[in-house]
């Protein structure tokens, strides 16, 4: 079978490329090597970007691609979460906060395909700026430890309100969203 049998196209390569990239970001973040982290996280979102922009640039979607970047994105981030909570770079309930949201929404949409709920689950306005001050925090988290600039101050205190507050109303939209499409399906019964 080619890797294109494999809907291993070059998008579907960057995608995975980044999530191989999870255990080395664990590990420099474990060891200290929080500026290595950093340009590691740049590099992600750079891929993140890049692949999506060939793909659609290009028309090289396919349903493993649809699969795999969604899922390379939240490992890392997850991953990058979880492991600055145990390095005590973050806050223990902030990091519970964001693997639950993530977590209740993997739930829902593994619910949707269970009750066959429209399979289309398009991300909430809400969800995006989410995931942006939550990539925010730990870039800036991250940074500011590569550079040895010192102990967490208010930036990080902000930036670590904002991500919970936007998780909590993402999380949320999330679970009225599910709810009223769960309904739906139902009344169509």
């Amino acid at each position: 079978m080619t890797m294109s049998g494999l809907g291993l196209n070059l998008p579907n390569l960057i995608s995975l490329a980044r999530l191989l990239l999870v255990p080395l970001q664990i590990w420099l973040i474990y060891v200290g090597r929080y500026g290595l982290a950093f340009w590691i996280l740049v590099a992600a979102g750079i891929s993140d970007a890049l692949d999506g922009f060939i793909a659609k640039r290009f028309d090289r979607r396919t349903r493993l691609g649809a699969l795999l970047d969604p899922v390379a994105d939240k490992a890392m981030l997850i991953s990058v979460y979880i492991t600055l909570g145990v390095a005590h770079q973050l806050w223990t309930w902030l990091v519970i906060l964001v693997v639950v949201r993530d977590v209740m929404i993997v739930s829902g949409f593994l619910l949707m395909q269970v009750f066959a709920v429209s399979k289309y689950y398009d991300p909430l306005y809400v969800s995006k700026l989410n995931t942006g001050v939550q990539i925010g925090l730990v870039g800036f988290v991250l940074g500011r430890l590569g550079l040895g600039t010192g102990a967490a101050g208010w930036p990080d205190f902000v930036l670590s309100l904002t991500v919970a507050a936007t998780t909590v109303v993402s999380g949320l939209s999330y679970l009225v969203r599910l709810a009223r499409r769960i309904a739906r399906s139902e009344q169509a019964l």
